[in-house]
């Protein structure tokens, strides 16, 4: 072989060879980064319309136990949610909600009514029982096992937020099912115990059990009390709001408050009859709504020019994913409150009127085509709730 030919071989070569590193990369960073995944068009929300992103989620029929209930919204009801799911949840005195683990998503919640007890143990051994009230937070991480328990005389209901539109098709165990369905022989071995122990467990999944109502203390754990770094509660409506606006309020917990949160951002947003959460979009998560109360239009953009509106009633979800322009407005007489939920423990956005006051308005102008006085009128910092009615236009300063 020539010098030319070996220079040209050996050229060749590590041509060949960058050309599978790349390739190598390109594949790895599919296998692992979510940012590489989201570029590639989901079919629900790559066709010529916009799907539905409305489910009524009170009104459907869920899990019934005596007087308690699940009811879900996942992607077997609502097929664009893939990245969060949610599920409303009522205990009945008496009842709990049986010790379980998702694999698959970590649980967020915010405690409507009555009273709940909660106890959650991590890989550490270290376990946790709190007690919660309407306008409580609790948060468990992925795969950590707890349970659910309504305290006094009267029912609980709480909504659930989950970090995964899947999490309830494949990833959630319960313990009830896991030992009626392991051989006997083989739990007497794993707790040292005769096999007659575990005659009369149940031999199906519980979900909901039912027994006397808890006693206003806790009790202690078998092994005592080791207490985790991090605590799993969070009294969000005891704080004051972390906006407030003339059209309304909002309060926001992400990782920074509560720092166990990190999948995780919920938000309770209030708006006055006539009020708009102004067109926005977050970068960085999809978004969850449930109807606390009210009566409320909320918009979504798609790009290419899709755009569509649903109205949600008290008890209904809806769903923006992650990138998609959208509004809140309160279309009702009362003051209507929403709970949001994103998959992601920081929180992001960018509203459409701080956009546009960050741009000069000889851009404005050319953009729109418009002159570029009219720019002068607009909001010169961000308006996030615009209230009931339509501002004059003329000049801001």
């Amino acid at each position: 072989m020539s010098n030319v030919q070996r220079r040209e071989f050996l050229f060749g070569a590590a041509a060949f060879m960058a050309a599978m590193d790349s390739l190598g990369g390109a594949a790895s960073a599919a296998a692992s980064d979510p940012s590489f995944q989201n570029n590639v068009p989901d079919p629900l929300l790559a066709g010529k319309d916009l799907p539905t992103f409305k489910f009524s989620l009170e009104k459907s029929e869920g899990k019934v136990i005596g007087n308690s209930f699940g009811k879900e919204a996942t992607v077997a009801q609502l097929p664009i949610s893939k990245g969060i799911a949610g599920v409303s949840m009522q205990l009945e005195p008496g009842a709990m909600r049986e010790l379980h683990w998702h694999a698959t998503a970590a649980e967020w919640a915010l405690v409507l009514s009555g009273h709940v007890r909660t106890t959650v143990i991590d890989p550490q051994g270290n376990g946790e029982t709190n007690d919660f009230v309407p306008g409580d937070v609790w948060y468990f991480p992925r795969g950590h096992g707890h349970m659910l328990q309504c305290l006094g005389d009267k029912p609980c209901h709480f909504i659930l937020i989950f970090d995964n539109g899947y999490f309830s098709e494949f990833g959630t165990f319960s313990i009830s099912d896991w030992l009626g369905h392991t051989p006997k022989a083989l739990l007497a071995k794993n707790f040292g115990l005769p096999e007659s122990s575990f005659d009369g467990f149940p031999k199906e999944e519980v979900y909901f059990a039912r027994g006397a109502v808890p006693p206003t203390e806790p009790a202690v754990p078998l092994q005592g009390r080791k207490l985790p770094a991090l605590t799993h509660k969070y009294q969000l409506l005891e704080q004051p709001p972390h906006k407030v606006f003339k059209g309304g309020r909002e309060w926001r917990l992400d990782s920074t408050r509560f720092p166990i949160s990190k999948t995780i951002t919920g938000v309770v947003l209030d708006l006055e009859p006539g009020a708009l959460r102004e067109l926005h979009w977050h970068p960085n998560a999809d978004e969850w709504q449930y109807l606390i109360e009210g009566n409320i239009s909320v918009t979504m953009f798609g790009s290419h020019g899709r755009y569509r509106t649903e109205t949600l009633q008290k008890g209904d979800v809806g769903y923006i994913p992650q990138g998609y322009g959208h509004s809140i407005e309160n279309v009702g007489d009362k003051p209507c409150r929403v709970l949001i939920g994103f998959n992601s423990g920081t929180y992001e956005v960018i509203d459409l009127s701080q956009w546009i006051a960050g741009n000069p308005a000889d851009v404005l102008a050319t953009n729109f085509g418009k002159p570029r006085e009219l720019f002068q009128m607009f909001p010169k910092e961000d308006v996030f709730i615009a209230p009931q009615g339509h501002a004059k236009l003329q000049p801001r300063e």
